[in-house]
């Protein structure tokens, strides 16, 4: 969670390489709708939109990889219908902890420094930025954007609210109002046959710049091995990963993109993982110590020295504006808002954004208390959802300045007040210096496999405490106890 604009709402989660189901990839590619070129209205909308996405998903990743990924992701992209001019393409590494990938109008095309972090080659990030510019190429963005635009109007606080503990919508929609929709519009999910398009341009892309077509195939397996994983980590308390939560898993794919390759006519080998590891040693892995960790049940922010923990049984998801925490017996999300040294007119701030600034709210009682030495107020509502139920919608805001406030918003059944999150409610509080400095940053490191290095000795030297062996695995795109060579180049995460 960053200090920008952390208040606005949740990042809209999307990904990038989509299932679908096989089918006939000649068929598939006649079927590919291409433009000729990208029009001034497009190149506006995307210029519109992209400080907007940049904000919702971490903002840029300020290393030395975001060249390199913008002149890979120049050269795959002009490879499309789109243009020829390198110049005509925005490619930006985003600073976010998510499997993450997509490209918008206007020649904008983004990628996490995560998915980058589970690649194993240029080919492959070729490979993902191809797919997403396919999307582009293929014109999907104006059919899903007009779909959304028909299904996108919110009501007043009710039918903002719809859902979010029945769980027919996202807990993200709750601040949907706060971020707007011209952004989130752009970045919908898109359908199967979509996705199929998308796969067939990525793959035509990479043969005719010269890569691997095959790379796009060892990428979706390496993202169905990390989605099997995260589902091991999660267990039941943790929801889909971002990439995959708008898309299915992407296992059944990696066998009709190979061949999909296979059929291409290539007989090209090119990967250029050498260089590609040079570029992705040292880059951040996992959050972002800036932007808050999740460690456990618990959220720790060294910058703003604060933490709270959640209740046993819920997840607990940091994400670029907003930590969002849910469970059985309701939701809640963590963030901040414009504050001016008054804590009840800020929760009523904070109820009229998510009813609209054009809607009445109603008379909402305040009561104040100290928590943890913190100055607290707090408020709660009646809403009504569209399926007859209803739900207490609670504020619970903290002063940690004059000038700073953090608040949850939380959702539970109507008559259980917080409910289950009392506790984590009791539970913010401020950290020490000392506390701070001993959250770490976890980056990627590249070594040369010895003599004597084996798989397990080489996992035994990742930074966390479970899974290690499976983490090494999946990180590198091995198989189980996969034979290493010395002088072979593998990725393990370290401190």
């Amino acid at each position: 969670m960053s200090r920008k604009r952390i208040g606005a709402g949740v990042a809209v989660a999307l990904t990038a390489l989509a299932l679908a189901q096989p089918s006939a990839v000649g068929q598939a590619q006649r079927q590919i709708r291409t433009v000729n070129s990208m029009t001034p209205s497009e190149k506006a909308e995307g210029a519109k939109a992209h400080p907007q996405l940049l904000e919702e998903f971490g903002g840029l990743y300020d290393g030395r990889q975001a060249a390199y990924v913008a002149s890979v992701g120049k050269r795959i992209a002009t490879q499309s219908s789109l243009s020829a001019q390198q110049s005509d393409f925005t490619v930006s590494l985003l600073n976010s902890n998510v499997n993450n990938a997509f490209a918008i109008p206007g020649g904008y095309v983004y990628v996490t420094r995560q998915l980058m972090a589970l690649m194993n080659d240029e080919a492959e990030l070729a490979g993902v930025l191809g797919h997403e510019v396919g999307h582009v190429a293929a014109q999907h963005g104006k059919r899903r954007q007009s779909a959304a635009q028909r299904n996108s109007i919110l009501g007043a606080l009710g039918q903002v609210l719809v859902g979010a503990v029945a769980g027919d919508s996202g807990f993200g929609q709750l601040l949907q109002r706060g971020i707007g929709t011209g952004a989130q519009l752009l970045t919908l999910k898109f359908s199967r046959s979509q996705e199929y398009e998308a796969d067939d341009l990525g793959i035509r892309y990479l043969a005719k710049a010269g890569y691997d077509p095959k790379a796009l195939s060892s990428m979706l397996a390496s993202l169905a091995a990390q989605n099997s994983l995260d589902q091991r980590l999660g267990g039941d308390n943790q929801g889909v990963p971002e990439w995959a939560s708008t898309h299915p898993d992407p296992a059944s794919r990696v066998q009709r993109a190979l061949q999909g390759a296979r059929q291409s006519g290539s007989t090209s080998t090119q990967r250029n993982a050498a260089v590609f590891l040079s570029q992705v040693d040292g880059i951040v892995y996992g959050e972002d110590p800036k932007g808050g960790v999740v460690e456990g049940g618990r959220f720790i922010h060294p910058v703003f020295r604060l933490q709270f923990s959640v209740p046993n049984g819920f997840g607990l998801e940091n994400g670029a504006q907003a930590v969002s925490i849910a469970g059985s017996g309701g939701q809640a999300q963590f963030t901040a808002g414009k504050f001016n040294s008054d804590l009840g007119a800020y929760v009523r701030s904070v109820f009229q954004k998510l009813a609209g600034q054009n809607q009445t709210i109603p008379d909402i009682q305040i009561n104040r208390t100290t928590i943890n030495g913190l100055p607290v107020a707090y408020g709660t509502t009646r809403a009504s959802s569209s399926q007859g139920g209803a739900l207490d919608i609670t504020i619970f805001a903290y002063q940690f300045s004059p000038t700073t406030a953090y608040h949850f918003l939380v959702a539970t059944p109507a008559g259980q007040g917080v409910g289950p999150f009392g506790p984590m409610l009791n539970s913010l509080r401020r950290i020490s210096e000392q506390e701070a400095s001993a959250v770490r940053t976890r980056r990627v490191q590249v070594v040369t496999v010895g003599r004597g290095d084996t798989s397990a000795s080489l996992a035994a030297r990742m930074a966390f405490d479970d899974y290690k062996a499976e983490r090494f695995q999946v990180l590198n795109g091995l198989p189980a106890n996969a034979r290493l060579t010395p002088g072979q180049k593998v990725k393990i995460v370290t401190y």
